[in-house]
């Protein structure tokens, strides 16, 4: 993925999304009261988006020098004008682009809650979604009324034996739960045409294990302050306080048994650490504690016979968890999850709560988001392709989506001479690899064909109740694929995504329209820095499907491995290149960059800009370029790309990113990258010895 955005919800279901954790849809701040108003909340909804170019002089810091630090040259202005809004981690201009795309469509949902008449059955349900979450005089009136059913679920346990019904029943209507663990459906990794059941590790309340694990002084704090979080949720569910500070103790203690027992990321971006095909025996006799013919039959899926589980050695702490844990602790553990996944659509004593440790605490977020980006985001969370509809209907154009699709070809074709040139890779290798780069999809803007939301009831005064039937009918929707072929057609990201991605397993790249709108593809600007910028998101996605863990899926997505053993070795002599150079640049304080958990997006920014390079000079090479702007046009190829990463970021968020995010920071994207590219050292006449040029070059496409 090209992503850099923080405080953004993007749902991500396929290829190595699987394992990555969602983002709490609505935050707000620490008090009970209405909190203060974000400045952003000052702004109204939008009818057009605003125009920013993909190259803008004035963000440029002429008083940096290029050959030092080309990131400070290209986005020093930017940052200077761009400080971090109030509700935000982080500010980037990918995040920018988001809140105008929200903006947008705040508009357009804003519209369709006001003017009922003449509504297709779409534009009524996304409408009235909205209406009944920005009532927020009905959400307070309720509290945690709309959790009372589970709640009284939770306390009608009455017998260890009764737990699989009750989760099954629990997975059933919280997307994604993480109560325990999490039982989806992917694609079998061994054969990419079906769609198998995945029982996967999850149980956590914090971002990561390694807030579990790890021993500094900050993250024994970070542990304080959660269990006093989780306490008072307790407290806010009306327990006394000497009781909620027990409870908080017997969650951590059992997060904390689950979270040892769980991969760390890094083990998590190998696919052959995730793929454990069990049949229904294996399984049950993986946690004989827990009675999976139940589970499964309360889930619809009682004659279900093949399974990946992710991380066996999970479920093995899971079943000795149920085994020594008593009643009463697992009924406090599964009454800390039904509060925290279902804390957005509560009333403001439990979304500022929830604020105030996962945004504030954790990321340095000093005030919440204004209630109607939350709603947005709801809206594009749970009912994103009919919403998707109307902003493609309104943004995106069919030339626009021509111009995309020719320059993602012209891209394509730049790797296949680059990988027929390689002089490090055997014939068969690139026969294998020519065979998977030509069997790729590229799927531009919006679906072919858009989702049903037909069977969901919304209405326009119960905002609990429409977010607890969309999650029950994306659930139910992911279950039904189980023993199916696999649709190569659907999505994982919603039309207005800013963002991007390649799934390994479908063999597929994805530009939702979001993405493709100024300042990161403009149509106005010269072909220079849309290359720079468009082009090296297309070929960075491009990239995945041959960085180190995409290699190891062939053309039609299966984990085969097609490398020569000389070739792979060279691959990963290649690779270690990177992992070494991003290893010593520095996140935060003396946090260096995890380059084992970003190797895979640092390959892929690499590979995506020498290929967008290649296809621009292919474009460009019958053309009488002319400089602009006090820029040559290789200049501008660089200063364009540079530009999409210009971002500022609170030390709090970096802490952050640097357990969690695969992708390393914005000025290392792009110092990183030109310092490898003698393209870059020509284009600015730097020295050798200057920062941005390295002796030792790092290249693999």
């Amino acid at each position: 993925m090209r992503l850099l955005l923080t405080n953004v919800v993007l749902i991500l279901l396929t290829g190595a999304a699987f394992g990555q954790t969602l983002s709490k849809v609505i935050s707000s701040t620490a008090t009970g009261q209405s909190p203060k108003s974000a400045a952003s909340d000052i702004e109204g909804p939008i009818t057009a988006l605003p125009y920013t170019p993909s190259l803008d002089t004035d963000f440029v810091d002429r008083s940096a020098d290029p050959c030092v630090d080309f990131y400070q040259f290209s986005c020093g202005g930017w940052m200077a004008k761009n400080p971090i809004p109030p509700d935000q981690a982080g500010w980037s201009v990918y995040g920018k682009l988001y809140q105008e795309n929200q903006r947008f469509l705040w508009g357009i949902l804003d519209s369709l809650a006001r003017n009922t008449s003449n509504r297709t059955a779409n534009q009524q349900k996304i409408g009235d979604y909205f209406a009944a979450c920005m009532d927020e005089p009905a959400v307070e009136k309720l509290g945690a009324g709309p959790l009372k059913s589970s709640l009284e679920q939770i306390e009608g346990l009455t017998a260890k034996e009764q737990l699989p019904a009750l989760l099954a029943t629990i997975h059933s209507r919280i997307e994604d739960s993480g109560t325990f663990f999490g039982f989806s459906s992917n694609q079998d990794y061994g054969d990419s045409s079906q769609v198998i059941a995945f029982a996967m590790a999850g149980g956590l309340g914090l971002p990561d294990r390694d807030y579990y694990t790890k021993t500094d002084a900050k993250s024994v704090e970070l542990r304080e302050k959660y269990v006093a979080h989780v306490a008072r949720m307790f407290e806010l569910l009306g327990d006394r306080p000497e009781a909620a500070q027990h409870e908080a103790n017997v969650v951590m203690t059992m997060e904390t048994a689950l979270a040892k027992a769980s991969l760390t990321r890094v083990e998590r971006r190998e696919p052959h650490n995730l793929y454990h095909k069990f049949d229904r025996a294996q399984l049950i006799a993986l946690t004989p504690d827990f009675d999976w013919s139940v589970y499964l039959k309360q889930a619809g899926l009682a004659q279900q016979d093949t399974f990946n589980v992710t991380e066996p050695q999970f479920y093995k702490e899971l079943d000795n968890q149920l085994r020594t844990s008593s009643l009463e602790d697992i009924k406090t553990y599964l009454r800390w999850h039904t509060v925290h996944s279902a804390a957005p659509y509560l009333s403001s004593a439990f979304v500022n709560e929830d604020f105030e440790f996962f945004s504030k605490t954790l990321r340095g977020v000093p005030q919440l988001r204004p209630r109607w980006k939350r709603c947005v985001s709801m809206v594009d969370r749970q009912l994103g392709e009919a919403l998707g509809e109307e902003f493609v209907n309104r943004v995106f154009t069919p030339e626009m989506k021509q111009k995309t699709l020719t320059m993602t070809t012209q891209i394509e074709q730049a790797m296949a001479n680059d990988i027929e040139q390689l002089p490090w890779m055997g014939p068969e290798t690139k026969k294998n690899a020519l065979a998977k780069l030509h069997g790729i999809t590229n799927k531009i803007g919006y679906p072919d064909k858009w989702r049903d939301y037909s069977s969901i009831v919304i209405s326009r005064d119960d905002f609990a109740g429409n977010a607890q039937r969309a999650n029950a009918f994306e659930i139910k929707r992911r279950l039904n694929k189980i023993g199916k072929p696999v649709d190569r057609s659907e999505w994982s990201m919603t039309p207005p995504t800013v963002n991007a991605y390649y799934s390994s397993r479908m063999n597929d790249i994805n530009f939702p329209a979001g993405v493709l709108q100024p300042p990161l593809y403009d149509s106005k600007m010269d072909d220079a820095p849309n290359y720079g910028d468009t082009g090296g998101t297309i070929g960075h996605e491009l990239t995945h499907g041959f960085d180190d863990q995409g290699r190891k899926f062939d053309a039609q997505g299966n984990l085969r491995d097609w490398w020569t053993a000389d070739d792979n070795k060279k691959f990963e002599e290649r690779a270690q290149c990177i992992v070494d150079q991003y290893a010593q640049y520095v996140v935060v304080d003396d946090i260096k960059i995890n380059s084992k958990l970003t190797e895979g997006e640092d390959i892929a920014d690499l590979g995506g800009l020498i290929l967008a390079w290649m296809a621009w000079k292919v474009q460009t090479k019958d053309m009488q370029l002319e400089n602009r702007d006090g820029f040559t046009p290789e200049q501008r190829f660089f200063v364009g790309y540079a530009q999409w990463a210009c971002d500022n970021q609170r030390p709090e968020n970096l802490r952050v990113s640097a357990i969690t995010d695969p992708h390393s920071p914005g000025k290392y994207r792009v110092n990183g990258l030109v310092t490898n590219m003698p393209e870059f050292q020509q284009a600015f006449s730097c020295k050798a010895g200057q920062p941005m040029v390295r002796e030792n070059r790092c290249r693999i496409w």
